[in-house]
């Protein structure tokens, strides 16, 4: 089960413990919520490209820290 961010806890964390800090959507703080960034990577909406770029660098930066092993090479490589 993943750990639960109170709204408290979610605003107390630094915009690099998110894999979109300017919008503050999907933090990547531990293992499980690694898992759920990539698992929701695709829903993420008002992005460009580029920042879908900086995002995965991120998140694939938080999965090696937390010991998470990622099948996709690239953000383009979810689900397919």
């Amino acid at each position: 089960m993943m750990s639960r961010l109170s709204a408290e806890d979610r605003d107390e964390l630094r915009g690099r413990e998110f894999a979109f800090p300017r919008q503050r959507k999907e933090p990547i703080e531990d293992a499980d919520h690694v898992r759920a960034a990539v698992a929701r990577f695709n829903q993420v909406q008002g992005v460009s490209d580029a920042e879908r770029d900086e995002a995965w660098d991120r998140i694939k930066h938080a999965a090696k820290k937390h010991g998470v092993e990622l099948s996709e090479a690239s953000w383009r490589d979810i689900g397919r």
